[in-house]
């Protein structure tokens, strides 16, 4: 499920294929509009015409569409349609998993290093970009092979975060980390998309997660994509509609 965090409201454009649930959303600007997206595979339709409109500073959520959204927002498949970022947009990346032996004799503090030199940027400060995801000095000089889930996790929020994006995506941020570590990955995000005034678009299957800190949600299940505030598209009556099946979930005090 996408979904979105923000200290603005998230607008939606209605599509022939998407269902908004949300009317007499307030105007926001928009970093980010999408219009008649479709991603087709062989004779298989992924995503097929819908539309929507993120604004500055939210946050997007999305279930079932999983990578294969976030690739085409990218620009790294071929799609039908249009999207278009805003000027000067700067997107930062975390993916679900990094293409990156784990016993490579690399540190953290090298892996980021690594990022500077690519973009041609030795003006960053690592310690700090460090102290921003909760990742001690010592940790960032420890190999990353020996780093926790939580702890590899902050790792690659530090690295989409060197580039100074204006909006940050992530591919289930939360996976391969424990129950503690998800709430403290969770948190981190929301902390640092606050602090930095970013616009966060990430997916999650915990829809628990999903309520209780997006404030816009994309729900592309196997029958009918919708998109509305999380009130209105996490209710039985739409999980049911979207996925085929009953769905059920807990709503966490955070």
């Amino acid at each position: 499920m996408l979904s979105s965090m923000s200290e603005t409201s998230l607008a939606a454009v209605q599509s022939q294929g998407t269902k908004r649930l949300s009317d007499g959303v307030p105007e926001a600007t928009s970093i980010l509009e999408v219009d008649g997206l479709s991603v087709r595979f062989g004779q298989s339709h992924v995503l097929k015409n819908f539309a929507f409109t993120v604004a500055e500073r939210s946050v997007v959520a999305n279930g079932a569409g999983k990578t294969v959204l976030l690739r085409a927002l990218l620009g790294s498949i071929p799609l039908r349609g249009s999207v278009r970022w805003a000027p000067g947009t700067r997107i930062g990346y975390v993916p679900q998993k990094l293409d990156l032996e784990r016993d490579v004799p690399m540190t953290g503090r090298d892996l980021l290093r690594a990022r500077l030199a690519l973009a041609g940027d030795s003006d960053v400060k690592l310690d700090e970009t460090f102290a921003l995801v909760g990742i001690p000095s010592a940790t960032a000089d420890r190999l990353i092979g020996t780093y926790s889930g939580g702890q590899f996790q902050r790792l690659l929020i530090a690295f989409a975060l060197l580039g100074t994006p204006t909006v940050l995506m992530l591919d289930e941020p939360s996976a391969g980390v424990d129950e503690r570590g998800q709430e403290q990955v969770t948190a981190l995000i929301n902390r640092v998309r606050a602090e930095r005034r970013l616009t966060v678009l990430y997916i999650s299957h915990d829809l628990s997660v999903v309520s209780s800190y997006s404030d816009m949600v994309l729900c592309l299940g196997g029958r009918q994509p919708y998109y509305g505030r999380p009130e209105e598209i996490l209710t039985p009556e739409v999980l049911q509609d979207a996925f085929g099946m009953a769905v059920r979930f807990h709503v966490h005090d955070h």
